[in-house]
């Protein structure tokens, strides 16, 4: 009877004990799949941000794309990325980084255009840095033409800013501030063609603009990428 008894008491503590383990088990499922559930969640959340911010890059390009489709300025738009760029000759002489007259005329009325689309309620909030961009050839030493193009981009802004320009009013120019930059490029990203480098299309100022947040987009992108291909 004593026997029955210890047999007894051992399946019952090792009922016990199974039960006891089916449990953890089943509390650990549970938060397992909280955990999973909440970082998909999360990553629906990032996926809509990704593609909220991708649809206003390409809203505002298509605006950009609308407004000067008609225009007689000699600029062009990157289809891809917005950024408009002119002719150096446009704006400069050769070696030079004094604005030309006719440069002053294409500002005057490129760009209250340009920035009325940026500058719109809709797209301002999202907008991190609107981009001056000098770049030259590869003639020469490239520290020179990156000073060169320093200046070229610096004389843009400063016309920008200092100029009375129909349509940039002080107020304007007041809120303009905080995103407007200047950069020198010098010969970093020349235009290449058929193997080439095309000089005359190098010599170059660009219009860019910038969105929040889009390093964290570009890395949310990779992410979602590597999941999608799993």
């Amino acid at each position: 009877m004593k026997d029955e008894d210890n047999v007894h008491d051992y399946w019952q503590s090792y009922s016990d004990l199974m039960a006891a383990l089916l449990l953890m088990f089943a509390l650990l499922i549970v938060i397992m799949i909280y955990k999973y559930a909440s970082i998909a969640v999360e990553l629906n959340a990032q996926k809509a941000k990704v593609d909220e911010i991708i649809g206003v890059r390409a809203r505002i390009i298509n605006q950009l794309l609308n407004e000067f489709k008609n225009s007689d300025l000699s600029l062009s738009i990157d289809p891809q990325t917005g950024a408009i760029s002119f002719s150096e000759g446009i704006f400069f002489d050769k070696d030079k980084f004094e604005l030309k007259d006719e440069g002053k005329r294409y500002l005057n009325e490129f760009f209250p255009r340009y920035i009325s689309i940026l500058m719109d309620p809709k797209f301002k909030k999202y907008i991190s840095q609107i981009i001056v961009e000098g770049h030259t050839d590869d003639t020469g030493d490239y520290v020179y033409n990156l000073e060169l193009s320093q200046k070229r981009a610096f004389e843009v802004v400063r016309y920008i800013l200092q100029s009375d320009i129909k349509g940039i009013d002080s107020k304007v120019k007041s809120d303009l501030m905080p995103y407007i930059t200047a950069n020198g490029r010098s010969y970093s990203q020349l235009i290449i063609e058929n193997g080439k480098v095309n000089r005359e299309k190098s010599r170059r100022v660009e219009f860019k603009f910038r969105l929040k947040e889009e390093e964290m987009i570009l890395e949310m992108q990779k992410v979602l990428g590597k999941g999608s291909t799993k």
